[in-house]
């Protein structure tokens, strides 16, 4: 069963944890996690790329020259995709790219992710998150304190209105709630700091 500290906001460790070996310290499937990550940026896509056909460019309705004595290539239109301003050929057209990810794989990558924080230790747990007022510079100085200067994933395990307002400011620091986390998230970011309610929320709801 893994097993990892427990820090104060001040960074100081306060104790330690026994995280659920179901969820925290199960086998990474990387290629469950490269199939996931890349249907979720799929799903991103907008789908809105459009060009236009040789049927759809304006112009081009009478043929340029006629057909034979002018010692120049036969022609038709000079919408054709071989001159400069016809159509494209084989463009893109509005489409969706959505891929349907189904609810065991996308815990079971979830589970990867998690596991794959546990194992290169990037994982920090917070006995408590209180911010008592809108102010950016108090989940700076947590993090300063936590020594976490890249991208980082603050999970709790409900929404805080404070804590929302105060770190969305800062670049790299994204907040979910436990019972919205997936695996896109996690492997995004360096660090995951979760409260020890959000580790409860999170085997409550995954396990």
């Amino acid at each position: 069963m893994p097993k990892v500290p427990v820090y104060n906001m001040e960074g100081n460790q306060v104790g330690e944890i026994d995280l659920n070996e179901a969820i925290f310290g199960t086998e990474v499937n990387v290629p469950l996690l490269h199939q996931v990550v890349v249907a979720y940026e799929a799903n991103r896509r907008q789908g809105t790329a459009s060009t236009k056909t040789r049927g759809e460019v304006s112009g081009g309705g009478r043929k340029p020259w006629r057909q034979k004595g002018t010692g120049r290539a036969r022609h038709g239109s000079i919408r054709s995709p071989i001159w400069v301003g016809g159509g494209v050929v084989f463009g893109p057209k509005p489409r969706s790219y959505r891929q349907a990810i189904p609810k065991k794989m996308r815990r079971a990558a979830l589970r990867s992710a998690l596991s794959a924080k546990v194992g290169a230790g990037n994982v920090i747990v917070l006995d408590a998150l209180n911010v008592p007022e809108i102010k950016t510079k108090t989940v700076a100085t947590m993090l300063e304190k936590l020594n976490v200067t890249g991208r980082a994933l603050i999970v709790t395990e409900s929404p805080d209105r404070n804590l929302h307002l105060s770190s969305r400011n800062i670049p790299g620091v994204a907040l979910r709630v436990a019972e919205g986390l997936n695996a896109y998230d996690v492997l995004k970011h360096e660090k995951l700091i979760i409260t020890k309610d959000g580790v409860a929320k999170v085997e409550e709801v995954f396990a």
